[in-house]
Parts: C-alpha cells; sequence; structure tokens
C-alpha cells in the first residue's frame, strides 16, 4: 500500500461509517476551503489594494479576534440552553452576508480599511458563537471514547482544503483581485448551511433542569476550569501561545509581500506547504498520541511552532528560494499547530461533563483568545518600531520559552491517556 494511503486508511473507518458525521465533516471541508480564500484575500486587500500600515494590520487581526473577549462568556451559556445546529446555520448564514460586503464595497467604490474592519469584527462575533456549537456538537456525536478520532477526522478535512484551498485561493486572486476572491468564502457557508438543515442528531438536546441565571452560569463555568489544574494549565498555554500567534499574523503577509517581495500566487504556495503540514498531523494524531502520549504530544507541537516561528524570521534570498523556505517553516508551524490542536480539544473534551460542555469550551475561548487582540496591536506596533523581520524573530524567541515552561512545568505532560470526566 503506498505511504500517503497506509497514512489515511485508518482514518475512513469507525465514525465514517455514520451518514450524519460524514455530513457535518463535508459541512466543515467546505468552509474550511472557502476561509483558505479569506485568510489570504483579506490581509492582501488591506496590504496591497489598501496600503495598510503594520498598525492598521494589527488593528484588523485585532477586532477579528476581540469578539472572544467581548461574548465567549454568554455564548457558552446559550449554547448550553439551546440546540446547537439552529446556532450553526445562524453564524454561517451570517458570515456568509458580511463576506458579500466585501465584494460589494469593492464594486460600487467604498471599500475601505473600515469597511474590512466591520466584516472582521462582525465574522468574528459568528465565529465564537457557531466555532464553540460546533465544537460542542460534534463532541455530542462522537462520544467520550471516540473524542480523538473525532477531532482527527475534522482537522483531515479542514487540513485537506487548507492543501489545495490556498493554490486556488492566489489563483482566484490573481484573476479576480482579492475583494472579490472572497465571494467564494461567502458561497461555501451559504453551501454548509444547506448541507445541514436536515442533520439529525438526537443528542442536540438542551440539558433539562432549572436555570440559575446568566451571571450564576457563567461563573460556573469560569469556576470549572480555574478549579481544575489541566483545564487551568491549558487555558495559560493556549492563551499566551495564542497572543504571539497573533502578533505573527499581523506582520507575517506584510513580511511577505514587503520585505521579501512574494506575489498573491507565491503565497498562495507558501500556504499550500503549510496545508501538506496540517494533513500530516491529522492524519498521524491518533497514533502518535497512541504511542507517546496526548500531553507529551501537546507539548511537542507547541515546541514545532516556537521554532517555524523563529524560521520565518529567518527567511530571505531571491523569491523563489524565499518561497521554498517561507513554505518549509509553514509546514513545520501547521504540523506543529494542528497537533496541538487535536491533542488540546480532546483532553480538554474528555475531562468536562456533558452538562458543562458548552460553558467549558465558551470559557476556555474567552480565557485563551481574549488576549489575542493585544497580540495582534503589539505585533504591528512592535513592527513599526523594530521592523517586520525582528519582529518574527522575538516572537519566535518568545515562543520557545513557551514551549520550554509547558515541557517542565505544565501537569498537561502528564496526560498519556483521555482522563475520564470530573465530578460537577
Amino acid at each position: 500500500m503506498p505511504p500517503l494511503r497506509r497514512l489515511l486508511a485508518g482514518h475512513f473507518t469507525g465514525l465514517w461509517r455514520s451518514a450524519d458525521f460524514r455530513r457535518i465533516w463535508l459541512s466543515l471541508t467546505i468552509t474550511s476551503f472557502g476561509a483558505q480564500v479569506t485568510n489570504l484575500a483579506l490581509p492582501l486587500t488591506a496590504a496591497i489594494l489598501l496600503h495598510a500600515t503594520p498598525l492598521q494590520m494589527g488593528v484588523l487581526v485585532a477586532l477579528e479576534t476581540l469578539p472572544f473577549a467581548l461574548v465567549s462568556l454568554q455564548a457558552g451559556v446559550l449554547i448550553d440552553r439551546i440546540r446547537r445546529l439552529p446556532i450553526i446555520l445562524v453564524a454561517n448564514v451570517s458570515r456568509a452576508a458580511a463576506l458579500a460586503a466585501i465584494p460589494i464595497a469593492a464594486f460600487t467604490g467604498w471599500l475601505s480599511i473600515e469597511v474590512l474592519y466591520a466584516v472582521g469584527f462582525f465574522c468574528g462575533i459568528q465565529n465564537v458563537v457557531g466555532g464553540a456549537a460546533y465544537q460542542v456538537l460534534l463532541a455530542q456525536m462522537a462520544g467520550r471514547e471516540r473524542l480523538v478520532e473525532a477531532n482527527a477526522k475534522i482537522s483531515l478535512g479542514e487540513t485537506g482544503s487548507a492543501l489545495v484551498g490556498p493554490g486556488v485561493a492566489g489563483f482566484l486572486i490573481q484573476a479576480l483581485t482579492a475583494p472579490f476572491a472572497i465571494l467564494a468564502d461567502a458561497l461555501g457557508f451559504l453551501v454548509s448551511a444547506a448541507m445541514l438543515r436536515r442533520l439529525k442528531v438526537p443528542s442536540d438536546v438542551p440539558h433539562p433542569g432549572p436555570r440559575p441565571g446568566l451571571r450564576r452560569e457563567v461563573v460556573e463555568g469560569l469556576k470549572l476550569v480555574r478549579g481544575n489544574a489541566t483545564l487551568w494549565s491549558l487555558a495559560w498555554l493556549a492563551g499566551l501561545w495564542q497572543l504571539l500567534h497573533h502578533a505573527q499574523l499581523a506582520v507575517l503577509i506584510l513580511f511577505a509581500t514587503r520585505d521579501l517581495g512574494l506575489s498573491a500566487g507565491a503565497i498562495g504556495l507558501v500556504y499550500v506547504f503549510g496545508g501538506a503540514g496540517c494533513l500530516i498531523a491529522a492524519a498521524t494524531a491518533e497514533r502518535l498520541a497512541s504511542r507517546f502520549g496526548v500531553g507529551p504530544m501537546i507539548v511537542h507541537g507547541l515546541t514545532a511552532t516556537a521554532i517555524a516561528w523563529q524560521l520565518y524570521g529567518l527567511v530571505s534570498g531571491p523569491a523563489w528560494f524565499a518561497t521554498v523556505a517561507l513554505g518549509a517553516a509553514m509546514l513545520l508551524f501547521d504540523f506543529g499547530g494542528v497537533m496541538f490542536g487535536i491533542q488540546y480539544l480532546s483532553l480538554r473534551q474528555a475531562i468536562t461533563p456533558d452538562r458543562l460542555l458548552g460553558r467549558m469550551t465558551a470559557t476556555m475561548r474567552f480565557l485563551t483568545v481574549a488576549a489575542a487582540p493585544l497580540g495582534a496591536l503589539a505585533g504591528g506596533a512592535l513592527a513599526t518600531a523594530i521592523g517586520l523581520r525582528s519582529t518574527l524573530l522575538a516572537i519566535g524567541v518568545l515562543g520557545l520559552l513557551l514551549a520550554a515552561g509547558a515541557m517542565l512545568r505544565s501537569p498537561v505532560r502528564r496526560h498519556v491517556r483521555l482522563p475520564a470526566a470530573i465530578d460537577a
């Protein structure tokens, strides 16, 4: 059997036999493919068409993540109170409408950095609510004994999109210009919503019992995370990682276009390298967790991303060489990031009682991404002060320190197997 086929063979058994799981898998894969276009087109619109400064790029990334600080906790209570599927459908349709505003504004001559700010912020809100609902729904569909399998299969679809999507995105951006290429993402969200309308999930029901009030339910979610050493350590690790990651996001596209002189097509090729790293991580996550342990693979994933950040800042040379070198660094980064993400999601889901999954998910997303806007702003401000390359190198050094701390101090590294849910 060819190596790639052998690598993927185990992913098309188990949960894959469920038609409903296949449908939600395909729905997520379609939206992930569209997201590859926007992930390139939105910052390229700001950097090339609107000539954004590093600080403006930082503000754009910050506004996309600010909703995690503003509405995550309330979203968790909502997700535990009502069915998750309608939340997902509304979020998908709303994001499609918001993204469509960008090509409309470009066509009518009203496109500005402020329009990108507004769309990024609104889509961030839908990502907070809809993304958390997706995670809870998938955890309930899979069951506790198959959490790593479910997260790995979902990541496999997303990363398959990451492998193909950037190349298509680069072509669409060059052929249609960046604002109009975003229409592909808007259409993806509409198709995804249409596919999920008839999805049947018997476990998708509100939890029975009295409701103590919004404030008390929010506090219950916070106490759950703060009172468990593993969840609290995961929150710190992921939060600091997100801070550094969003600082990097604020400057990487500018670095690639201005310092390295790469075209939209070349940047699309770089992201294809990253997609290959995602695919390898998703295909090997179950096997590596079984061999080395869930906790150790979380730490190893962090370490890989930190090394990649350092490598970003070291890339130089002619355009063809810079494309390959930056692509190789992105392959390492995405491998580490996806490996970390699969094991991280599985560990925190396994340890949480069903009735608190929504609040745990939203609380963790609040604690881990709330500081991301500050990271984006800090990245933009630092790049203004010391330059794009020096900023990437500084982020890499801080990432290595974070990975060393996780390796030496975090209780997460001791979880070789997924634990049982805590009493609550």
